[in-house]
């Protein structure tokens, strides 16, 4: 456990944890108190990304129910999502790990590579249910680090009172050419066409990934036709005026603020704006975000991994494995979804959802099509990519670079 190598790789890891966990996609906001594991071997601790929550929360009851069921008492400490990945680092370090730690899914490859976290094989946790697309996000190297609890992504939210004086049907939106012509007609019609997040940040990597992968781009190849062809996408519907130069700085709270006055046909934004969708005053519908030649593109995921951290005594994995399937239970992930807004991992959990409000077929018709930001086997090489590539859209927007020259030199940083 406290091997030079490993700690060593741990402090490498710290680096790679700071430059991905700033993405505005974590669902929790403020900080929690610190916590070590408990000597007691009858409590066991569990570390989350959701500080929003308290005692008195469902989520720390379901937290309790699942300890008594495993017949264990449970010490819960909520923290920041970047606070919590580099405590999770620190407390390996130290081998004093949470017993279950609750991540943000980009930060599972790191902690994996630096030693952190169990495998399923090891901890024997049951992950057959779980869609593919979602688990791929912890896969890295052909393991599997846990699993995830649910899914956020990024769709197109519309005005469906902008799109009518337009003369727009949203049926007939069903690729790149077709919403470009919709944002021609909506701009004639004197209305604004689409916001989103280009900010030069992880949020502008995740706000564009959907239309990068669209385009049938990869990771590993930037400067590729394909992937010049998504950001020349974005590049003229500036230049036409489709969409706002605010795009350089927005956030994707500051976009939605944007689509929220009701002069904006479309928003590129996410499911945690759900409820402030409803409070906007007007009526809106969801789109997956279409791929450059029809079908829905993959758009990154958000939401978090379950996940059992690497500990001295292994004979505790038995019980954390029994918490972790407790907490993602089919009995246990509807009502935790609907309360973090997320999408459930699993087919069977996502039609009840789907039953218990028609509004989220479309987010879940986008979770589907999804992908994370680390799959492919990226892992930890991804926040270099993100950085080029978020540096390329910001060089590119601001007429700085053309899409091709920026996306060259992206190409060539990240080698």
């Amino acid at each position: 456990m406290h091997s030079s190598l490993r700690r060593l790789r741990l402090t490498a890891a710290t680096v790679t944890v700071l430059a991905v966990a700033g993405t505005a996609t974590a669902c929790s906001s403020g900080s929690g108190s610190t916590g070590t594991k408990a000597a007691d071997s009858g409590t066991y601790t569990i570390w989350d990304p959701y500080p929003q929550f308290d005692k008195r929360s469902a989520w720390a009851k379901l937290l309790d129910a699942c300890g008594t069921k495993a017949g264990v008492k449970i010490k819960r400490t909520a923290f920041d999502t970047s606070d919590l990945a580099n405590k999770a680092l620190l407390a390996a370090q130290q081998d004093n790990s949470a017993d279950v730690l609750i991540v943000d899914n980009p930060v599972v490859s790191t902690l994996a590579e630096a030693g952190v976290l169990t495998t399923t094989a090891d901890n024997k946790l049951d992950t057959s249910k779980t869609d593919a697309n979602l688990l791929a996000a912890g896969q890295p190297g052909g393991k599997t680090y846990g699993t995830p609890i649910g899914a956020n992504t990024l769709a197109l939210y519309y005005n469906k009172k902008v799109l009518k004086q337009a003369g727009v049907d949203i049926a007939t939106v069903k690729d790149w050419t077709s919403l470009t012509a919709a944002l021609a007609k909506v701009k004639k019609a004197g209305k604004k066409g689409i916001t989103f997040s280009a900010i030069g940040t992880e949020e502008g990597t995740f706000q564009f990934l959907p239309w990068y992968w669209g385009s049938g781009a990869q990771l590993t190849a930037l400067d590729s036709d394909k992937a010049v062809s998504a950001l020349t996408l974005w590049k003229d519907w500036l230049k036409n005026g489709y969409a706002p130069n605010s795009v350089l700085n927005n956030t994707q709270t500051t976009s939605w603020q944007e689509f929220a006055t009701g002069d904006y046909a479309f928003s590129e934004n996410g499911t945690w704006q759900l409820a402030n969708a409803k409070k906007a005053g007007f009526d809106y519908g969801v789109i997956p975000v279409p791929a450059a030649d029809g079908g829905n593109a993959s758009a990154p995921t958000g939401g978090e991994f379950v996940t059992i951290p690497v500990q001295g005594e292994t004979d505790r994995y038995a019980t954390s494995q029994k918490i972790v399937t407790c907490l993602t239970s089919t009995d246990n992930l509807l009502n935790t979804d609907t309360t973090l807004s997320y999408v459930a991992p699993t087919t069977e959990v996502q039609d009840k959802q789907v039953a218990a409000n028609a509004e989220l077929k479309p987010w879940v018709d986008a979770v589907k099509a999804a992908k994370g930001r680390t799959s492919d086997d990226l892992g930890t090489k991804y926040p270099k990519i993100s950085e080029q590539l978020w540096k390329a859209v910001q060089s590119a927007l601001s007429g700085a670079q053309s899409p091709k020259d920026a996306l060259a030199a992206a190409q060539s940083a990240v080698k």
